[in-house]
């Protein structure tokens, strides 16, 4: 009787064992450079938590991009309002699809995006030069199944008046425009 209980007990902690080494559980503090050059800093870890962002999810993030010097591009801190996208689906640059999958809420992130993952050679804007690596500081704050709905006429109306003015509408679509290009759209 008592063998055989031993023998459960060891079935079971090899088993526990197995699924562990299956996929190792990042550690706060660790970080692990992929092959492709992009650096992942696990900055604040959570212990099993689920569920862990996959493609296709949409992730709610506060994030602040810096150049490799420091100088700061953008932040979703200093709008103080989140950032919401579809991951793995190409609405990001291609580090942020890479870099953010198997992610908890509450975790926190440190992305080295090389180039290559972010946006290569062109650039972006007058903010990040051609062949610039980026550092994204990164918080998931909710996961989602489905694309949140979006009040377009509140997006368009700067002013908060409920009507819309020829020179709000311009803006607005400058502003689809520029983010379309900038995600290899429009």
């Amino acid at each position: 009787m008592r063998s055989s209980w031993l023998r459960a007990l060891a079935a079971v902690c090899a088993a526990v064992a197995l699924a562990q080494a299956a996929e190792p559980q990042q550690q706060q503090g660790q970080s692990e450079t992929l092959a492709n050059g992009l650096k992942i800093e696990y900055v604040y870890t959570l212990d099993g938590c689920e569920p862990k962002s996959k493609n296709n999810d949409m992730l709610t993030m506060h994030y602040t991009g810096k150049l490799v010097d420091g100088t700061k591009f953008d932040s979703s801190h200093d709008r103080d309002q989140p950032f919401t996208f579809q991951l793995g689906v190409g609405q990001v640059i291609k580090g942020w699809d890479l870099g953010l999958t198997k992610m908890c809420v509450g975790e926190k992130r440190r992305l080295t995006i090389p180039a290559n993952l972010a946006y290569g050679d062109r650039g972006a804007g007058n903010v990040i030069p051609g062949g610039a690596t980026l550092v994204f500081d990164v918080e998931l704050l909710n996961v989602g199944d489905q694309a949140p709905t979006t009040n377009v006429f509140k997006e368009i109306d700067q002013d908060q008046d409920k009507q819309l003015s020829r020179d709000e509408v311009s803006e607005y679509l400058k502003k689809q425009m520029a983010a379309g290009r900038g995600r290899g759209g429009w």
